[in-house]
């Protein structure tokens, strides 16, 4: 990916190279015939006839000419029953891999290699929270489930092996003894809490303080997590700001074009307040260390946890609109995967009542029942990650098979669990919790050994072995599994929020719209409030004084009807002001919220009235506000620079700073930026490095205010930035060649579609199958296209908007959208890849919704009737 690929943070790599050696030399030598064949038998039918066991009346699937389906049925569960059937034809192998992540079961697939992925999983018993909310289900959802897992089970009774998906042939010739067990509703509801984790919010933030407080004192600590710039960049409730910052103004400049920065934004408050000092001592840093290293192993299936991980969404009024009717735009930025983590579809009642209320299409997940983002006949919705902190860490003083609490030495809840591994002998491992939640290091022999002695740095602090524990709203059982069909047929603004009350994690930002031209925002989830502290560091464990009292009433949680402005901004900023409850103290920092503010007023400004293909051109902007905030003091410095140094500002004289993909400026300033954090903050624990997106935005922003810092070095502001351009231009002229007139940013900043289970496994030829690409891209982190990348691993790209969608209320059929990769799970089937060049281009697909739409643009028609 990119000149130098990002270290992957989902699950890649699979240990079990004889076999895929095997499979290379068997489709490579069998070429266009056996090896052809292998491929495509795994194709689903999609057209014609097929009778099916467990349907009560016939089922129709249209597919349009990207192979995606809408489904037409009499009953819900007959609906349901088809939308398994049909995500098991197209995604079967995906939906069998994603439930053995979230069960803990890798090992059982490929090997010894996942024993300790599968050691972290079971220690968080994902599963077992899956069954335990299955068990709570009123009996409408827990029929949804089962009638979907039926369809996926039919479809399992006509396939196995290599003709449920290319991936068995491939894993059958390492590990023969595999066969997929039939699908359960548990299945489903286990991949919420793998959503829900990559969506965790801030404990990287809260790990990433503790280990910079044994390098840094607290108030640089503070200075390196800045506090969200309220009053400078919008929050979702309340509006745009009154004078929203023009994207050049993000930081204020004086005269001269130097930036002007308050001394107190330096300063901020302590980063480990009274009382928690004992938790992030220097001698707890090696379970902290141990900690990191586990997470950043486990797979993150929807991408690379951290602030840069977001989405944007918003809605625009009627009255603000050419049709006179609401507008809404969702791009959820997500890890890139192959196939992509959405599958589109249309579930469709043939007649809409109360015995069946579906009418509803957009993006939903293989493996789930529902539609997860998208619209119905009457009200659209989108997402973005609130992010509110709901995951603590606590410092446990463990002896034995116990952990003291208040002065006593309370009993851990002990349970084994027993990985069964391919090719090997069964694991066994110890799970144990304190009541706030699991130990998280220590397990088993993969992960280093937490610190055994206790720190000098507090007289309070007890002595002994320490270990870290986990509280994490996701382990305990919710009701998100139900709010998906709550959503799916809400009708109106109240119908919405009594939906949104259900899902509770992961907490996400809901915008609303429906035909009637009302619009709205409402904020969701289960949030702790907690005792003492705000979340930002690890707590001591040892007192009751710690931990949560409860969790804020739906009713405290922002929302707002219908603004003032007409419309409503969310990507991933602050959705309140600083004076309500403690949602986080980790929110984004603001610069897509800005930007997409910044551009829907400058078309209203202009007296224009808005359109769908106004809310895709916003969707693809590419300014740069960090380069904004640089360009003037380049300019003001390139009259003493020489050499590479007044090259690289000459390149840049002149840029509008838009990082488009065909752009040398962009990407020569790309180069220079990861060139500064580097010299900057290259000192900094390898687990605190800079991401360099929008945290290091502020950083960064606030420091060209204070040219002396001492973060800058010892020549200052101005030393250090003719240095970075000096040292980019050699960096890019043996990355790009010599003649910058030729350098692009899409030349560095390619994606490579990759698939989560084969497409790392080591062998060309097998990577070849499965993965497709590069992709030149332009974006870039903390810009609203947001195709991101982390400077401490190159340039290649790390997250993407991995869907965009525009609907229409005014003309639902007139609605766009478009997925990053296609339809298909199956390697070379057409539709595995077809959406991809179009996305590439920020283009995307007609959305046919009403039933006349539907047929008339059907491609292909199956009926699934009932068997006998």
């Amino acid at each position: 990916m990119g000149t130098d690929a990002p270290r992957t943070r989902r699950h890649r790599g699979l240990s079990f190279l004889i076999g895929l050696l095997i499979t290379v030399l068997v489709l490579g030598v069998a070429g266009a015939g056996f090896g052809w064949w292998t491929v495509q038998r795994s194709f689903p039918t999609t057209s014609g006839r097929i009778d099916v066991p467990g349907l009560t009346a016939s089922v129709t699937v249209y597919r349009d000419d990207a192979g995606i389906p809408q489904l037409v049925a009499e009953t819900s569960g007959d609906l349901f029953f088809a939308q398994g059937y049909v995500h098991a034809q197209d995604r079967f192998w995906e939906m069998d891999f994603r439930r053995h992540v979230t069960a803990g079961r890798l090992a059982e697939m490929f090997g010894e290699s996942q024993v300790g992925t599968d050691s972290f999983i079971r220690t968080l018993d994902w599963r077992g929270i899956a069954e335990q909310e299955y068990a709570q289900l009123d009996d409408e959802s827990r029929a949804y489930y089962e009638a979907y897992a039926d369809g996926v089970n039919a479809y399992l009774g006509e396939r196995s092996g290599a003709d449920l998906s290319l991936e068995y042939a491939v894993l059958g010739l390492q590990n023969g003894a595999y066969s997929p067990e039939p699908w359960t509703p548990v299945d489903s509801i286990a991949w919420l809490k793998a959503m829900a984790w990559d969506l965790r919010s801030n404990l990287g933030d809260e790990i990433d303080r503790a280990l910079l407080a044994s390098a840094l004192p607290a108030e640089e600590v503070a200075f390196l997590h800045p506090d969200f710039p309220w009053g400078a960049m919008p929050t979702i409730v309340g509006g745009p700001l009154a004078a929203a910052p023009a994207a050049s103004q993000v930081t204020p400049l004086d005269e001269a074009g130097r930036p002007i920065v308050a001394s107190e934004t330096a300063g901020g408050d302590s980063a480990t307040p009274t009382g928690e000092s004992d938790a992030t001592a220097p001698g707890h840093l090696a379970a902290l260390s141990s900690l990191a290293r586990t997470i950043d192993g486990v797979p993150e299936l929807l991408g690379p946890e951290g602030g840069d991980l977001g989405s944007n969404s918003w809605v625009v009024s009627g009255a603000l609109t050419e049709s006179g009717k609401p507008l809404l735009a969702n791009d959820p930025h997500l890890g890139p995967a192959m196939p992509s983590i959405w599958t589109q579809m249309g579930l469709h009642c043939a007649v809409v009542n109360d015995a069946c209320p579906f009418d509803v299409a957009g993006f939903s997940f293989s493996g789930l029942p529902g539609i997860v983002i998208g619209h119905n006949d009457r009200i659209a919705w989108g997402f973005t990650n609130l992010g509110p902190d709901v995951a603590d860490l606590y410092l446990e003083r463990v002896e034995g098979d116990a952990y003291e609490l208040d002065g006593t030495m309370v009993p851990l809840t002990i349970r084994e669990e027993v990985i069964q591994v391919a090719g090997g002998d069964p694991v066994t491992i110890t799970v144990r919790s304190t009541g706030r939640g699991p130990i998280v290091t220590g397990i088993g022999s993969d992960f280093a050994a937490v610190a055994e002695t206790a720190p000098a740095a507090s007289g309070d602090a007890p002595e002994g072995g320490y270990q870290v524990s986990l509280q994490w709203t996701a382990l305990t059982p919710g009701t998100t599994a139900q709010a998906i069909f709550a959503l799916d047929r809400a009708r109106d603004w109240d119908g919405f929020r009594r939906a949104a009350s259900l899902f509770d994690v992961p907490s996400q930002n809901l915008v609303y719209a429906d035909d009637s031209g009302t619009i709205g925002y409402q904020a969701p989830g289960k949030i702790p409030v907690r005792k003492s502290g705000d979340g930002t560091v690890p707590m001591p464990g040892w007192t009751s004084a710690n931990g949560w009292s409860g969790m804020l009433p739906f009713d405290q949680l922002p929302s707002v009807l219908n603004p003032p402005a007409g419309y409503i901004v969310t990507a991933n900023n602050a959705a309140a002001g600083p004076d309500g409850p403690l949602l986080t103290k980790d929110w984004d920092y603001g610069y897509r919220a800005a930007g997409i503010d910044k551009l829907i007023r400058e078309r209203l400004d202009a007296g224009e009235k808005l359109t769908a293909d106004d809310l895709l051109e916003i969707q693809l902007d590419t300014s740069d506000m960090n380069a904004q905030q640089f360009l003037p003091l380049i300019a003001e410095l390139s009259a003493g620079l020489d050499g590479d140094a007044a090259r690289g500002a000459a390149l840049l004289d002149g840029w509008d700073a838009k990082a488009g993909a065909d752009s040398a400026e962009a990407a020569y300033f790309a180069v220079f930026w990861r060139t500064l954090l580097d010299d900057m903050f290259g000192g900094l624990p390898e687990e605190s490095l800079p991401q360099g997106g929008d945290r290091w935005f502020n950083v960064v922003g606030t420091l060209l205010g204070e040219p002396e810092n001492a973060w800058w070095g010892d020549g200052g502001r101005d030393a250090a930035i003719a240095g970075a351009l000096d040292a980019a231009w050699g960096e890019a002229s043996e990355l790009m060649g010599g003649d910058a007139a030729s350098w692009t940013w899409g030349e560095l900043h390619t994606l490579t579609l990759t698939n989560q289970s084969f497409g790392e496994s080591g062998i060309g030829p097998v990577e070849w199958l499965f993965n497709r690409g590069p992709y030149e891209l332009g974006g870039g982190s903390a810009i609203v296209n947001a195709i991101g990348w982390d400077a401490r691993l190159g340039y290649g790209v790390d997250w993407v908007p991995s869907m965009r969608m525009v609907v229409d209320l005014g003309d639902l059929d007139e609605s766009r959208w478009i997925n990053l990769t296609g339809a298909s799970g199956h390697a070379f089937n057409p539709h595995y890849d077809d959406q991809a060049p179009l996305w590439q281009r920020g283009e995307t697909r007609a959305w046919p919704f009403t039933l006349d739409a539907v047929t008339e643009t059907a491609h292909d028609t199956l009926v699934l009737r009932p068997a006998g």
